[in-house]
């Protein structure tokens, strides 16, 4: 009889199509069966290094319903678990395109990033606290507001910083004296890092009824992955570095990747049909994330979803890297005219919100963008060769490689925004979401010259960051975030940007919200043409009658973006079943 090791987690969904990902202990045939209807599906388990996972696709749902499901291995029941205190897993469809001007509520997407699932040993960081998406799953089963889509911004796992009982089962098969230490080593051993991730009984519950979608950042694989040319040529020289990437990049294809695409793609990928055609798929994703840790352009990491009338694009800002410090770019030539079309795909009109997910943060405090334009042009030899070894060692020590480390980039995506949001049949928001900085806030730009002829409004931009779900800040670095806003740090990253003679940016912003620090969650809410959005600090409350901690969402804020539809007929919502 086989067991469910790990999930299951809704992936995709649409109007009538859902995924399901699982890990079984065993080969067996894996069934989704949902209540009260004769929607389903069944998948075979592939191996990869002798763990066996099923994505299975579902199909033959209604549109805007709401539907229980469970699963069964080999024809025995594995979900709900016996005994389980949560409600039922359920899928909820998109209503049909013709059905967009109904009433239903609003499509809300819940993001954020960076979560240790357990605090590492020997984590010198501030108290930890709740973390935020316990408290998003102990919201929905009080019966609150759950969201239709969680977009999980980067470091879902830390390979670098490992829990006590994680260091345990790694001492169990090495040596944690010798190199990579109490860091994972390889594929099994990141498998671990998944484990104690998602068996969090409430986060294994939201998981399994909330669709979610993924991207890595550094810590999925490294701390400052892909900083530099110089940083990936030392690590290169390492002994134990090609264990690591090559697990890191395998686990995270099985583990977050796949479930990303959908039906359609999954059925037209090679990788994946080679994977469930082997005996063991372990070879052929090896030799897959060898040449894309070598060859960027060989792997596609980015994606794009549309939820009717609002289109998610995420974008991979950490293997996308051209690194050579006179090419240096956040993304390479393929993939950001992939972004442009995905971003412009349909022509005006096409779309009422557009949400680019980016796990590093587009507009940073202006000091902190300007201390990292400084040092890529002093990198790059802007004022001699005597600068250049001091500043590479700044670049690493400081983690100076978001996209204001990549002036080209910067500019190429602030450039794309502004042609979106400049057109006269603009979206009526474009939203990049973020994370990795440990803090949330809110900054927009100011695009005045891109208003359109005749003074036609145009979209509303912002770039909302919010970090982290689980893990802290030192109080020194909330210090430095705050001066990065304030005047005398506007004037500095203007002064450092002169002494690089890097210009000045193709575009000024605002920060318009925080800094605010905790674990924390932020809502995008989408309704027509309507936005808004919302934060949620996760706080302890009293503990339950065994003993268990609880915690809650606490909202701090809550802000229009654009107006709410008025009822003329205007195009509707595109929220599931509630």
């Amino acid at each position: 009889m086989a067991g469910l090791t790990l999930g299951p987690l809704l992936r995709y969904v649409d109007e009538d199509t859902a995924t399901v990902w699982l890990e079984a202990d065993g080969p067996c045939e894996a069934e989704v069966h949902c209540e009260g209807t004769t929607a389903g599906g069944s998948a075979r388990t592939w191996q990869v290094a002798g763990h066996h996972y099923a994505l299975i696709t579902v199909v033959g749902l209604e549109p805007g319903t709401e539907t229980p499901y469970r699963i069964t291995l080999d024809g025995d029941e594995v979900w709900p678990l016996a005994g389980s205190p949560f409600p039922a897993s359920t899928i909820r469809t998109l209503p049909a395109p013709e059905e967009l001007s109904g009433p239903a509520g609003p499509f809300r997407i819940a993001f954020g990033s960076c979560r240790w699932a357990a605090r590492p040993a020997g984590a010198r960081h501030d108290p930890v606290g709740p973390d935020a998406l316990d408290a998003l799953a102990q919201r929905a089963l009080d019966g609150g507001d759950r969201p239709d889509l969680l977009l999980l911004l980067g470091d879902q796992v830390y390979a670098d910083e490992t829990s006590g009982p994680v260091r345990a089962r790694l001492a169990e098969r090495r040596d944690l004296s010798a190199p990579p230490w109490d860091q994972v080593a390889d594929y099994e051993e990141y498998t671990e890092l998944y484990y104690e991730s998602w068996l969090d009984p409430e986060v294994r519950w939201l998981l399994s009824t909330v669709p979610s979608l993924m991207l890595f950042d550094d810590h999925d694989i490294i701390d400052d992955w892909n900083t530099s040319e110089s940083w990936q040529r030392d690590i290169r020289a390492t002994g134990w570095w090609r264990e690591r990437i090559l697990g890191g990049l395998t686990s995270y294809w099985v583990h977050q990747h796949l479930g990303n695409l959908s039906p359609a793609e999954l059925a037209e990928n090679p990788l994946f049909a080679a994977v469930r055609a082997a005996s063991d798929g372990a070879p052929a994703l090896r030799e897959f994330a060898e040449r894309a840790d070598l060859d960027p352009a060989t792997a596609r990491w980015s994606f794009r979803r549309d939820f009717g009338r609002v289109r998610v694009l995420m974008v991979d800002t950490r293997a996308a890297r051209v690194l050579a410090e006179n090419e240096r770019r956040m993304l390479d030539d393929e993939e950001m005219d992939w972004l442009h079309e995905q971003a412009l795909d349909g022509g005006p009109g096409a779309v009422d919100h557009l949400v680019i997910g980016s796990s590093l943060p587009w507009l940073l405090p202006p000091a902190i963008h300007g201390v990292e334009t400084w040092n890529a042009a002093l990198c790059a030899g802007a004022r001699g060769r005597r600068w250049i070894r001091f500043s590479e060692a700044l670049r690493r020590r400081a983690d100076l490689e978001h996209w204001a480390a990549f002036p080209r980039s910067f500019r190429a995506l602030t450039e794309l925004i502004g042609q979106v949001a400049g057109d006269q049949e603009a979206p009526a928001t474009v939203s990049v979401l973020s994370g990795d900085v440990h803090h949330a806030y809110v900054a927009e730009p100011e695009f005045d010259e891109l208003k359109v002829a005749g003074g036609g409004a145009r979209s509303r931009v912002v770039q909302l960051t919010c970090s982290p779900v689980h893990n802290s800040i030192p109080a020194v670095m909330r210090g430095g975030f705050r001066f990065g806003w304030s005047r005398l740090g506007r004037g500095l990253g203007r002064m450092l940007a002169r002494h690089a003679r890097a210009g000045r940016p193709p575009v000024d912003w605002q920060r318009t919200g925080g800094p605010w620090f905790g674990n924390q969650i932020m809502t995008l809410s989408l309704h027509g043409r309507a936005a808004a959005y919302s934060l949620d600090q996760a706080r302890s409350t009293a503990p339950a009658p065994d003993g268990t901690a609880r915690s809650e969402l606490v909202t701090v804020l809550s802000r229009q973006l654009s107006e709410p539809p008025v009822p003329d007929g205007g195009q509707g919502p595109v929220s599931p079943a509630r």
